[in-house]
């Protein structure tokens, strides 16, 4: 079976997991909690630190939800959060969605979010998310567009931001652009009854507009990105903390709006 082949452009960095502990299910799987029964089985593909797998897990129950990402350390934490919160019907486990070591037939519900966007072989990830979902199931794939994503006011640097965020992540063997993709690539993966939906995030208030362009400031300099984009020859230093400055720039305009668009896909089995 294909094996991963990309290299995952964000990391785990504390600026990332600020991020990806923020996600629910609520902000993040609105298209898929009308889907969402107890007594269902889930499978949670590329979990990380398991905020969505908790409530996943939460909205199922008394049935059982797998969460599954590459990174053991990740999951560690996601186990913890799972305890805090006093669920026992969800466990974790390390796989590559491209060879997932799952039964045909074995899961109801088959989740990614912003996964597809980072693995070397999205469709075969599909396939195999089809494989292992039963007859009559789903599977939810959800992925944001960078460049659809959209931005006020024009703050010198945030232009360079997206090309740099970009030029990296296809550099690691990503499509950054995935939302407008995940369509075709359900498609591709021989689905033939999928209902696909777009969706957003808004970060406009003053607190998320902090939360929001610190994170992408720290991720700039200090995070696995802003070393591979100085490895791989994308930009120096100067130029990473030139973008970070950009970001806190702004950050701290009352008129700042920034727009992150997401394609999302429903697809029966």
């Amino acid at each position: 079976m294909p094996k991963e082949t990309a290299v995952y452009t964000h990391g785990h960095h504390e600026s990332v997991l600020r991020s990806h502990q923020w996600r629910t299910a609520a902000n993040s799987a609105a298209y898929l909690i009308g889907e969402l029964r107890p007594g269902q089985r889930v499978l949670d593909v590329g979990c990380g630190p398991g905020t969505i797998t908790a409530d996943l897990a939460a909205l199922v129950a008394p049935g059982h939800v797998t969460g599954v990402d590459a990174n053991g350390e990740v999951l560690e934490q996601a186990a913890s959060a799972a305890a805090e919160r006093g669920l026992k019907n969800v466990e974790f486990t390390t796989a590559d969605v491209h060879s997932l070591d799952f039964p045909d037939d074995s899961f109801d519900v088959v989740h990614a979010h912003q996964v597809l966007q980072h693995v070397g072989d999205p469709v075969q990830a599909l396939r195999e998310m089809r494989r292992v979902c039963r007859p009559g199931g789903v599977v939810a794939a959800r992925d944001s567009d960078y460049a659809a994503m959209a931005w006020y006011p024009e703050v010198p640097g945030m232009k360079e931001w997206l090309e740099l965020y970009r030029r990296v992540a296809r550099g690691n063997g990503g499509e950054p652009d995935a939302g407008r993709r995940v369509l075709s690539w359900a498609r591709q993966a021989g689905f033939t009854d999928i209902t696909p939906t777009a969706a957003s995030w808004c970060f406009a208030t003053p607190e998320n507009r902090a939360w929001w362009s610190g994170l992408w400031a720290d991720r700039t300099t200090a995070s696995v990105y802003a070393k591979l984009a100085v490895e791989g020859g994308h930009a120096d230093e100067g130029q990473l903390t030139a973008i970070a400055d950009a970001w806190r720039t702004w950050g701290e305009d009352p008129d700042g709006w920034f727009m992150v668009p997401h394609g999302e896909v429903l697809c029966r089995v």
